[in-house]
């Protein structure tokens, strides 16, 4: 994990919802929500079964295994003067080994290195004191 240094982009507010999936991040590790009902996985985190419309979710530790289901490449900064170091650099969804897909960024590698299926694992990187972010880089 990094250590977070000034960081000027925007983050991510946890809500009610996400605050265990946050929890877990800042614990290095990849949670993702279990219908206990459909037994189901899902990610965005929600009150409710995406699958089945039950009330009972419940969170469970992933296993930070994934592979590249779809990415792009990102050329051109945003404009604003903290993005411009950033370029290129790849937006992915990815495919967790449960089944469900996250987007994130990947990291570790050249964009071109990018493939589809590629495996991948979870890497945490820490931005602000309260903030860490799921990444993912070739397993």
């Amino acid at each position: 994990m990094s250590s977070p240094e000034a960081y000027a982009k925007p983050v991510p507010v946890p809500d009610p919802d996400s605050a265990p999936f946050w929890a877990g991040c800042r614990e290095q590790r990849l949670m993702i929500q279990h219908c206990d009902d459909c037994s189901r996985n899902q990610f965005p985190p929600s009150n409710i079964c995406a699958h089945c419309g039950s009330g009972r979710v419940s969170w469970k530790q992933a296993s930070g295994a994934g592979k590249v289901f779809s990415w792009i490449v990102v050329r051109h900064p945003v404009p604003k003067p903290v993005y411009v170091d950033d370029v290129p650099y790849v937006v992915a969804l990815v495919e967790l080994a449960e089944g469900v897909r996250m987007p994130s960024n990947i990291v570790g590698c050249a964009p071109e290195d990018v493939v589809a299926d590629m495996p991948l694992k979870v890497a945490f990187r820490q931005v602000t004191e309260e903030l860490v972010l799921p990444l993912f880089e070739p397993a």
